[in-house]
């Protein structure tokens, strides 16, 4: 009897670790995915260096890989005043290329940009339709003319332990070993939105302009009474007057175009894509996104749920060798029950129920397993990649699992019931 007990232990055990593993792999997929799909909301198009399209996007919307080529600022100017200005609602840049090391080692990358990415993108919907836009958990956004102002992700703020007021001190670099910059001041923290931004750290671009190694060279045959200064003269944080950098000597490296209708990116993507300068590439994010789920992420998900589906019939097995082996062991009981009134369908039934509830006790555990470890990776997850996860995120897809293991149940269960309905009464009581 012990021998039995341990073995449907071993057995029901066997199954909870495959469904876990499997709760694991739906849950987890899903809310990448549509992590992934929710990050690249916001904006129609993003306009970066030539170089390949999910690379821009990568380094762009999550923070990943290496930034790419930049673009010249006057190619920034034509979404604001020039020849794309007609189809611009709105258009940030990005500066991409520094990085700041919290004091437990963790690199975030370092944002310039301008305060119109928290003041005016929606960067998602909301389950009723409205508009999500950014709002700050502590502290305001950072202004225009304050240069040396900074906007820090809420995964940032508590992996960090930075407060409002905190000074912040970029790294030139996305690798943490380069120089140290001009102390920025941390106006404000972000409330989490679940997106890559949460673990990112943003600052004036005016600011980001004049920190060391960031300015061009000024461009051969221009004077410097010829340069361009479109930007007013800004603050430091102790109030003092900076100049800004002229417009000759910046640079961008991507750009977020928010067009004014759904025409807008169509003619956008002609323009420059089919342009005969060449200087950049305009990129749907949402589509880009799509491909890659579909081109690397489908098939990987696929993989790992073939390899589970294969250890749950694994530990179907196990429950078919464990029933069928204690079957000799139990036939005296079964003879006594045949003698004793019980149809061959209810000795059958007995070890098909034997089987169920073996498969449903151990898928039932497994769920709870495979949200407990979800759960436990939880912060793991999302201070390395900004996806969040909890115990109680659950997948439609999780809906199919026990019917499935109820149909594996039965076809596992069917040849050690079939065993017993075979059983032959006085054969089994004259040896017992």
């Amino acid at each position: 009897m012990e021998q039995r007990a341990l073995a449907s232990s071993l057995t029901g055990l066997s199954m909870a670790l495959g469904v876990a593993v499997m709760i694991c792999v739906i849950v987890i997929h899903g809310v990448t995915v549509r992590q992934f799909e929710q990050d690249a909301q916001g904006y129609h198009l993003i306009v970066g260096g030539k170089s390949g399209p999910l690379q821009l996007v990568l380094s762009t919307v999550y923070h990943l890989g290496k930034p790419d080529y930049p673009i010249p600022y006057s190619y920034y100017q034509k979404f604001a005043a020039g020849e794309f200005a007609d189809v611009t609602k709105l258009a940030i840049p990005y500066c991409l290329g520094d990085s700041y090391e919290a004091p437990n080692g963790r690199l975030f990358r370092v944002i310039g940009t301008t305060p119109d990415l928290f003041d005016k993108i929606v960067y998602q919907k909301n389950h009723d339709g409205s508009d999500r836009r950014y709002k700050f958990r502590a502290g305001r956004n950072f202004k225009a003319n304050s240069f040396f102002e900074a906007v820090v992700g809420s995964v940032v703020a508590s992996q960090a332990g930075l407060q409002v007021g905190d000074p912040l001190n970029p790294t030139h670099g996305i690798s943490g070993t380069g120089e140290k910059h001009r102390q920025f001041k941390i106006v404000g923290i972000l409330a989490p939105t679940g997106t890559a931004n949460d673990r990112a750290v943003f600052v004036n671009i005016e600011g980001f302009y004049l920190l060391e190694g960031h300015a061009l060279s000024r461009p051969e045959g221009v004077a410097v009474e010829e340069l361009v200064y479109s930007t007013p003269v800004g603050t430091a944080n102790d109030g003092s007057p900076v100049e800004p950098l002229a417009d000759q000597l910046r640079e961008v490296t991507s750009i977020l175009v928010v067009c004014t209708d759904e025409f807008g990116p169509l003619v956008l993507d002609t323009a420059i894509n089919k342009s005969k300068e060449r200087i950049a590439q305009a990129v749907s994010p949402v589509s880009e996104v799509a491909r890659m789920l579909d081109r690397i992420v489908g098939p990987m998900r696929l993989i790992l749920l073939v390899m589970t589906i294969l250890i749950l019939i694994v530990a179907g097995i196990s429950i078919l060798v464990s029933i069928y082996n204690s079957m000799s062991e139990r036939s005296h009981d079964i003879a006594v029950m045949r003698a004793l009134g019980a149809s061959r369908r209810a000795v059958m039934s007995i070890i098909l129920v034997e089987s169920i509830l073996l498969s449903l006790c151990g898928g039932l555990v497994g769920m709870l397993l495979g949200h407990g470890l979800i759960a436990l990776a939880s912060p793991y997850v999302e201070s390395h990649t900004g996806v969040t996860l909890s115990l109680f995120q659950f997948d439609w897809q999780e809906m199919t699992l026990l019917p499935g293991l109820l149909l594996l149940a039965t076809v596992v269960g069917l040849l050690p019931a079939l065993a017993a309905y075979r059983t032959d009464v006085a054969k089994s009581l004259s040896v017992g």
